[in-house]
């Protein structure tokens, strides 16, 4: 089991053009969900919720808000920068079978939310953290899953009547995949490199190199 964990973890990817459309069974989606809902929060407060969108008028336009926001970044590019950019797929909102938006109610579990006192953002963080549970559940379910992060939160927000003081965090696609593939996509379109674990490591104190390092795949 150990093996198989570290597996999921190294094989999950960022996924974009891969998805099929193939239905998602209930009981998969219901299994995902728990795992997320599972996730450890700041002072047991949940702050999250989940919206499962499945319906096409609201897919298409949020995917063009997506292009719009894609053709705003694109504009801040140089020339070179800007042809790697075009090579790159940055969402699957339509291709796959369905989407989830995760937010954040930073009131749940309030007032007085038990060791968030000191870290405002701890209720946040525990957003993250269902996310990433959200994620690995659905790579071991043989499912993809593709983080959509070119969108203005008050578009989405109106968008899904999400209420005012509820942060949309992620847009997330979801659904089965022809493949994952080995390489994440901006490594493959060459728009950036993985970092090897030993140049992020440090021991007892920031710039403290252990003596040996090894480097991590993601």
């Amino acid at each position: 089991m150990k093996h198989d964990l570290y597996e999921i973890i190294h094989r999950r990817r960022d996924v974009r053009g891969e998805f099929t459309g193939a239905p998602v069974p209930d009981a998969v989606l219901d299994r995902i969900l728990s795992a997320a809902h599972a996730a450890p929060s700041v002072g047991l407060s949940q702050p999250w919720d989940f919206i499962v969108v499945r319906d096409r008028a609201l897919r298409e336009a949020f995917h063009d808000h997506v292009r719009s926001e894609r053709e705003v970044f694109a504009a801040t590019l140089d020339a070179e920068a800007a042809a790697r950019f075009a090579r790159i797929k940055i969402d699957g909102v339509l291709e796959s079978t369905l989407s989830i938006v995760v937010t954040y109610d930073q009131q749940r579990g309030g007032p007085a939310v038990l060791g968030r006192h000191a870290i405002a953002d701890a209720g946040l963080y525990s957003v993250c953290l269902a996310i990433e549970n959200l994620w690995l559940a659905a790579t071991a379910e043989r499912m993809g899953v593709g983080w959509v992060s070119f969108y203005r939160e008050d578009f989405l927000q109106g968008l899904l009547g999400i209420p005012a003081g509820v942060r949309p965090v992620a847009w997330l696609c979801l659904g089965p995949v022809s493949e994952l593939q080995k390489v994440p996509d901006l490594e493959r379109h060459g728009w950036s490199g993985r970092r090897p674990l030993h140049q992020a490591r440090h021991d007892d104190g920031w710039g403290n190199r252990p003596s040996t390092g090894g480097s991590a795949q993601r």
